[in-house]
Order: structure tokens, then C-alpha cells, then sequence
């Protein structure tokens, strides 16, 4: 990796906690809510509320790995279509994997992002976030919800992809996210593609659990 690539991961993750934070705040308000309130209200509202989480809860901002799972497992998962975000990273793969490597691949693709963007919590201090104009019919089943979080420097672009679910729990789910121009599940594809390739999605499992491990190893290091 070249200095500018390596520049640009660095100010990535740099600015990535906000994805997190952003995404736990998803947990804070009851289905009604989601219901009731435009994709981009929802954003705004509850993207207000999380920082100002963030910046109460020590253990939180400082990516306590038990702190920052329990939240995820609580509050982020039921609020995200986690599933279409795995298969659509996954690819093709993920139609000829079994119930239970689907299950497995879930996650251990959670463990990775939940321990990518930990450390990146620390950097979430005095920042704010402007929802931009949202561009959608009323009847449109999936929108993009564009903001920039400002704090010290410049903007950050983090964009949200979001569905409308129908049916019980009805409302509005994350499932794909974009921080400086970079969309999640296009940044993890062309890797996992590579592993399934060499070795079909047992490699990919085996690939995420290994760096999860050495996730883990560090932390207690």
C-alpha cells in the first residue's frame, strides 16, 4: 500500500467512529418513531442524540470493546439490515452458502467492523451533523440520506443507504453506509470475493475469524 493510500485509510477510520455512532443511535427511538418520521428527520434526530451519548459515556467513547458490542447487539442489529449488507458484500457466494455459513459470515463480518471502528470512537468529541436535502419521491422504497458531520477540519461526508420495511416493524433500515466517498459494502467486496475464490466462503469465514482473533489478541495487549 503506497503512502497516499495508506494517508487515506488512516483519515478514513480516523472519522469512521461517527459510522457507529451514528448507526447506535438507530437503537434509541421506538418503531413508532421510525414509522412516522422521513428517512432524513430520523437521521438528524437520532444522529443528535448519539453524539451527545457519545460524549457521556466514557467506556463508549473510549471503544470498549464490551461496551461497544453490547450496544451493537442491543441496539444496532435490530435497526440495520445486517443480512443484506453481508450478501451484498459477500456477492454471488452468498446464494450457494448454507443457513448456517450465512450465520457464521454475519458474524464474524459484525466482529470486524465493531472492532475496525472502536478505536475510531475516541476521535468523536465536539463534531455535529447536517442532514443535506433529501432527494426522493414520496413513494420511493429505497433513498440515500446524505450528511456531513463538522467538527474540527473539514466536513466529513457520511452518507446512509436506507430501505423501507414493510409489515410489522415497519419503518427504515440502514444497509450500506459511506464515509468520504467510500461506500462499505464496495470497500469489503472485491476482499471477500478474492477469499471465496481461492477457497468458496469456508476461506472467507476462516479469513474474518483469524483477523477478528488478532483483533482480539491486541485489545488485550
Amino acid at each position: 500500500m503506497n503512502t497516499a493510500s495508506r494517508g487515506s485509510r488512516r483519515r478514513l477510520l480516523r472519522h469512521a467512529g461517527a459510522i457507529l455512532g451514528m448507526l447506535t443511535a438507530l437503537g434509541a427511538a421506538p418503531w413508532a418513531w421510525a414509522a412516522e418520521e422521513a428517512p432524513d428527520a430520523l437521521i438528524q434526530r437520532l444522529s443528535t442524540e448519539v453524539l451527545d451519548q457519545l460524549r457521556n459515556d466514557k467506556a463508549l467513547k473510549n471503544g470498549d470493546i464490551g461496551r461497544v458490542i453490547s450496544v451493537v447487539d442491543g441496539k444496532v442489529m435490530p435497526n440495520v439490515n445486517f443480512t443484506r449488507m453481508t450478501a451484498s458484500a459477500t456477492g454471488p457466494g452468498w446464494r450457494r452458502a448454507t443457513p448456517e455459513q450465512r450465520q457464521k459470515l454475519q458474524q464474524e463480518f459484525k466482529t470486524l467492523l465493531v472492532h475496525t471502528y472502536a478505536g475510531a470512537l475516541r476521535q468523536v468529541s465536539d463534531q455535529t451533523v447536517e442532514v443535506r436535502p433529501l432527494r426522493a419521491a414520496p413513494e420511493d422504497k429505497e433513498v440515500v440520506v446524505r450528511t456531513w458531520v463538522k467538527g474540527r477540519g473539514e466536513p466529513v461526508q457520511l452518507d446512509y443507504r436506507l430501505e423501507r420495511t414493510p409489515g410489522q416493524g415497519s419503518g427504515w433500515k440502514i444497509y450500506d453506509l459511506n464515509v468520504l466517498g467510500v461506500w462499505l459494502v464496495d470497500n469489503y467486496r472485491p476482499q471477500f470475493a478474492q477469499q471465496i475464490n481461492a477457497g468458496g466462503i469456508d476461506a472467507l469465514i476462516h479469513s474474518l475469524a483469524e483477523r477478528n482473533q488478532a483483533n482480539a489478541r491486541g485489545d488485550k495487549g
